[in-house]
């Protein structure tokens, strides 16, 4: 238990740095606040991948959500923090991810299968940055997806990057996890890669930090 401790606020201890680091960034060298708000995305959820091989209680991972959602909600009311506030969009995403983290966390715990968790955070962490970043400031051959007539927040290169990135990351995955690359993990793969870029689609306002994961885990659980 105390090694559990010690890990914590190690993580804890990273966190922060990184946040300090991104914040550095952000007024020193003047980086956009898209930028730095999605390296913090990127790093912060990369590095809760090997939270099974942890903690052995979702406990744990509860208190460091907590903690994060904490800091996030009382930086955003005095003003500070600006590396991930500043942005032009209204967007909850900051809030969730803690949650995301938690919840993916638990359904893992409680199923018993560490992989539940370990490539939901493996496509959150790579293909929502990258189909944000593409989505946003690649203008030319890009545009706005139109479903039935109505024009959606989302583009097609930005999805075209999270589907391809996703399917790449879980035929990877697949692959070390079960050993063996055969049709099943193809299809499976697939699947997933097509339901996560769905509901990155259809959501709103940072949403998609909670609808990614929790669509990948049901695949994982109704399909492995």
């Amino acid at each position: 238990m105390v090694n559990i401790i010690v890990l914590s606020l190690v993580y804890l201890v990273g966190i922060s740095l990184l946040l300090v680091f991104n914040e550095l960034n952000y007024r020193r060298l003047k980086v956009k606040g898209e930028f730095t708000r999605k390296f913090a995305h990127f790093t912060s959820t990369l590095a809760v991948v090997p939270f099974p091989y942890i903690f052995t209680s979702h406990w744990y991972v509860f208190v460091l959500a907590i903690i994060f959602f904490a800091v996030l909600f009382i930086t955003q009311q005095i003003k500070q923090l600006k590396s991930i506030h500043d942005i032009e969009r209204k967007s909850i995403g900051s809030y969730l991810l803690p949650l995301s983290i938690y919840i993916t966390f638990l359904i893992s715990d409680l199923s018993d299968n560490k992989f539940i968790f370990i490539l939901p955070m493996l496509i959150l962490a790579i293909s929502d940055p990258m189909a944000s970043i593409l989505g946003i400031n690649i203008v030319n051959y890009n545009g706005k997806i139109r479903i039935f007539g109505r024009k959606l927040a989302k583009t097609y290169l930005g999805s075209g990057a999270f589907f391809a990135s996703s399917f790449i990351i879980s035929v990877i995955a697949f692959y070390f996890h079960f050993k063996v690359f055969d049709l099943k993990t193809f299809w499976l793969a697939l699947i997933i890669a097509v339901t996560g870029t769905l509901a990155e689609l259809i959501s709103w306002r940072g949403s998609d930090n909670l609808t990614i994961p929790l669509s990948v885990v049901l695949i994982l659980v109704l399909f492995l």
